[in-house]
């Protein structure tokens, strides 16, 4: 099966002004592209350029300052959300990325709560993802969960396991609270690639792809992606592919090595 690849034009392409990058993916053959940040980008010329190059935005981060595990961040977190399903539309994005915790400059996290107990982490999480569901669903943007890795980038972050994401989406039950599964963070928390893909297939909307370690293109590290993207397809798995990924040695070669898989 082939499956629609996106470029994160974040840390691909990085060669480029900004807005070029859209052009370059496409050329590239990426279907879809997606990027972190909105709020310091110029969504009126993202969503020009993307019809004028004809290519597809997958999405971005929608949360911010905000964290889900924290109760008195409730409200505030549902109304950035709420801005960022804003943008989404705007531009035409398909979903948004959303998270444990509050992230800041270089994905450092920026609290740890290590004064709030696990109950209150884990209730307020399912809480404010309850109505984070409702929002997707009114607005038929796909809210994705991630859990990151806390080995080497993301140190203090609470959602760290495919199986405690997929859960909570799972009891919410709703189509448009998806789990974002990120081979490069899970390999490096978890492991069990495949049986954690197999076991909680039902609940991903969206896979991000770079080898470990050093976060590259596949092929330089030890994850065997020929086998994983088999996962995927024999899992039955039918979204997109987003290269979230820093090039080793050039947006080139990178790209010569994901079109090899």
């Amino acid at each position: 099966m082939k499956f629609a690849k996106c470029a994160c034009i974040e840390p691909m392409y990085s060669e480029l002004p900004f807005l070029d990058r859209l052009g370059a993916a496409k050329k590239d053959g990426f279907e879809f592209v997606e990027f972190w940040s909105w709020t310091d980008k110029n969504l009126d010329a993202i969503k020009k350029a993307a019809l004028d190059v004809g290519v597809k935005i997958s999405g971005f981060n929608g949360d911010a300052d905000y964290s889900l595990i924290d109760p008195l961040h409730k409200k505030k977190y549902l109304d950035f959300l709420k801005i960022s399903v804003d943008a989404a539309l705007k531009i035409g994005a398909l979903s948004v990325t959303i998270h444990s915790n509050a992230l800041g400059d270089g994905g450092i996290v920026v609290n740890h709560y290590t004064e709030l107990s696990d109950t209150v982490k884990k209730c307020s999480m399912f809480d404010t993802l309850y109505d984070c569901a409702r929002l997707a669903e009114e607005s038929g943007i796909t809210m994705n969960l991630e859990p990151l890795n806390i080995i080497t980038d993301h140190t203090g972050n609470y959602l760290i396991h495919t199986s405690e994401a997929a859960e909570m989406t799972r009891l919410i039950g709703s189509s448009k609270l998806k789990i974002l599964y990120d081979v490069y963070h899970m390999q490096l928390n978890e492991g069990n690639l495949c049986g954690n893909i197999s076991a909680h297939i039902d609940q991903i909307g969206h896979i991000h792809v770079a080898d470990v370690p050093g976060r590259h293109e596949p092929g330089t590290g030890e994850i065997n992606y020929h086998q994983v993207f088999r996962c995927l397809e024999n899992s039955g798995y039918t979204g997109c592919i987003g290269y979230e990924l820093f090039p080793k040695n050039s947006t080139a070669d990178a790209v010569k090595a994901i079109k090899s898989y």
